[in-house]
């Protein structure tokens, strides 16, 4: 009797997930399409990273250097600057995230059978691509020790110092700590995850429960329904901010160099346009299974092509471009940009401006949807 009551309920469930296709699509498709499209994208190989030059010797032993250095595939050459502090300001800045400086008497020094030391400055803020930077940086440099060393005739022995000591210098993480770089990305995936999925999810709920009916005939206009929806969750936003920046600095001793007000700003609009997007999926979605699948199609996308986890240097110029729908892409180069490298609002003026749109964009499609959806 136990049994057969059972397989009933089973098949009844089975029967309403035949009758709810739209959440069975999701449920089966999504993992496929993810699949297909991360499994490409995702490499963990960095390659080509943008570096800058700042070439005092200027000689074909100096430029044989450099084009070694290129060889690697680990490096592309994208700047020539006139000094030291140019070439710091790139990395800065986030242009270049990587510099490498010749000694004007780097040539001669080489021809007179002394050693000489290159230097190479690396971002590594991400510990995981600085460190295959350095890697490839210092096996450029014994690979030229022997060249040279063939070339005096002069057994490696002998030599008290190599020929080329190319000294790398790891800027914004010197110790290459992984919780430096984590605890930025931790701030942002947190709001994205709350603000997105509590939001779609809520929205669904009051109409499935009959109450957004209810204050739809009320005075109150649409805008200010979602914009009453969305404005408690600024405030939780901000109290997760604080609270994951404050841990971080005094457990983990993540530093804060830059303006704290310039974070709390920015945050806004990355709040602001990850509410947007969760208004936006509950108005696409009927049910709150349809919310929950919808949230999570967001989500790993997020998750894996903004930076968070993998850096974007790796990916194919498609994941890179898809990439840049995502608030989260901006907001992390904002805060890794602020709280590592001391950055002010001019500097990250360009992602600031970025998020701003996709705020307007978010928010002004979800109104215009759930005005034609319960309209």
């Amino acid at each position: 009797m136990t049994r057969h009551r059972l397989r009933s309920m089973i098949w009844k469930e089975f029967i309403q997930m035949r009758r709810d296709r739209a959440t069975v699509a999701l449920m089966l498709g999504i993992p496929i399409i993810q699949l297909l499209a991360f499994g490409f994208a995702i490499r963990l190989d960095v390659r080509h990273l943008p570096m800058a030059v700042y070439d005092e010797s200027r000689t074909q032993e100096s430029r044989d250097l450099i084009q070694k250095l290129e060889a690697t595939g680990n490096f592309d050459v994208t700047r020539h600057v006139g000094s030291y502090e140019e070439a710091n300001r790139l990395i800065d800045r986030g242009a270049v995230r990587a510099a490498i400086v010749i000694p004007e008497d780097y040539a001669r020094r080489i021809k007179r059978g002394r050693s000489t030391a290159p230097q190479l400055l690396v971002d590594a803020s991400d510990p995981n691509t600085s460190q295959n930077a350095i890697a490839a940086a210092q096996l450029v440099g014994q690979r030229k020790n022997i060249e040279i060393l063939s070339s005096l005739s002069r057994a490696p022995s002998r030599v008290e110092t190599p020929p080329v000591d190319i000294r790398v210098r790891p800027l914004y993480n010197p110790a290459l700590k992984s919780s430096i770089f984590i605890v930025p990305g931790i701030i942002g995936m947190i709001l994205s995850i709350t603000m997105v999925i509590i939001t779609s999810m809520s929205v669904v709920r009051e109409r499935e429960s009959g109450t957004l009916e209810q204050l739809i005939v009320t005075p109150i206009t649409r805008g200010e329904i979602m914009i009453g929806k969305i404005a408690p969750y600024v405030l939780v936003g901000y109290v997760q901010l604080t609270a994951v920046l404050t841990l971080g600095h005094f457990i983990f001793n993540v530093p804060i160099r830059g303006s704290l007000l310039v974070i709390y700003v920015v945050t806004f609009l990355f709040i602001t346009a990850n509410l947007g997007l969760g208004l936006f999926i509950s108005t696409l979605a009927k049910t709150q299974a349809q919310a929950m699948q919808g949230s999570y199609f967001f989500f790993l996308p997020n998750v894996l092509l903004s930076g968070f986890m993998f850096p974007r240097e790796g990916m194919p110029v498609l994941a890179r471009e898809v990439g840049l729908l995502f608030p989260l892409t901006y907001y992390l180069q904002i805060l890794r940009g602020v709280i590592l490298k001391g950055e002010n609002f001019l500097d990250v003026l360009p992602q600031t401006g970025m998020l701003l749109l996709l705020a307007l964009l978010f928010f002004g499609f979800s109104v215009q949807r759930f005005q034609k959806r319960l309209g």
